[in-house]
């Protein structure tokens, strides 16, 4: 291990402390945002790249259940056709992913685009600049997304009333809460999901794995025993991300792993992975802040 580097992460740890704040700030602007934000019977269309992906497939889970008008969630370099009648949002806290702006550049002109951004003096932000959510005080230094993420998807809950009064308190317990496992103990994590939490056990397992280099995987709850439990054993942490059904649950148990489930709001139990992702960082030697191979905005396109 790198001495140099363990105890750092400052940066991250800092950002991260700070969601039960940044989000209570995002839900006194809420009236604000929802006047920018898809209106009920709407058809929807969400797009974003990585974190901001699965942040995107979270809302369109919670938007079509609550029979708020078809939503779904698209990668801008995976995205087949886009309908007429789409409201686009399109989510990227830098402004600058390229992918992006190209969708916004060809679609500007036909159809109505909301960008939600942590900088706006960038391409998206000026090309969006009458339709902006700007969450800037969200915005961070690192460039693993912690509390922009969840700030975005705090303000998408707001808008569509999912978001529980409970919320901000939940990210404070989550912050208090011990770690569901000695960081120096386990090898294999996976987080599990269903409907509106799969993304964000997606998003989880991409924090351990940016953060740490850590071996996490990621599925909807009721696919994990149709071959992926084969992976798991004596140090394995399987967390469930909302409810942990016994025919699931008992069937983790019989392989020897841990099995995580608390009672706290799913968006919320984000930031205690984010304690963890920085833990293990700190044991394998890397820095949260700065992960290898990483940039704060991805350029490449096609």
């Amino acid at each position: 291990m790198n001495d140099s580097i363990v105890g750092t992460g400052t940066v991250t740890r800092a950002e991260l402390t700070s969601q039960p704040e940044i989000w209570q700030q995002a839900l006194d602007l809420a009236e604000h945002h929802r006047e920018l934000l898809p209106a009920a019977g709407e058809k929807v269309l969400i797009v974003g790249c990585g974190t901001s992906y699965y942040i995107g497939d979270s809302y369109a889970y919670l938007r079509n259940d609550a029979g708020l008008g078809r939503t779904r969630a698209a990668i801008p370099s995976e995205l087949d056709w886009v309908d007429d009648d789409e409201h686009i949002v399109v989510i990227s806290r830098s402004g600058t992913t390229l992918d992006v702006v190209e969708l916004v550049e060809r679609y500007g002109e036909t159809h109505r685009i909301t960008a939600i951004l942590g900088d706006t003096d960038t391409p998206l932000g000026r090309l969006c600049a009458d339709r902006t959510v700007h969450l800037g005080f969200a915005d961070e230094q690192s460039i693993v997304q912690t509390r922009f993420a969840t700030t975005v998807l705090t303000v998408l809950r707001a808008s569509i009333d999912q978001a529980p009064s409970t919320l901000v308190d939940d990210a404070r317990a989550a912050l208090a809460a011990e770690l569901p496992v000695d960081p120096a103990e386990v090898q294999h994590i996976v987080f599990l999901g269903h409907r509106w939490s799969v993304g964000l056990a997606q998003e989880a397992a991409l924090k351990v794995r940016e953060s740490a280099g850590f071996w996490t995987e990621a599925y909807s709850m009721w696919e994990y025993q149709h071959g992926p439990i084969s992976c798991a054993g004596p140090n394995s942490l399987v967390w469930f991300l909302g409810d942990a059904p016994d025919v699931v649950a008992d069937d983790v148990r019989s392989t020897g792993a841990t099995v995580y489930v608390d009672d706290l709001d799913a968006q919320a139990n984000l930031p205690l992975a984010h304690r963890l992702a920085v833990d293990l960082a700190a044991l394998r030697g890397r820095n949260p802040d700065t992960p290898p191979f990483l940039n704060r905005s991805v350029l490449v396109t096609d």
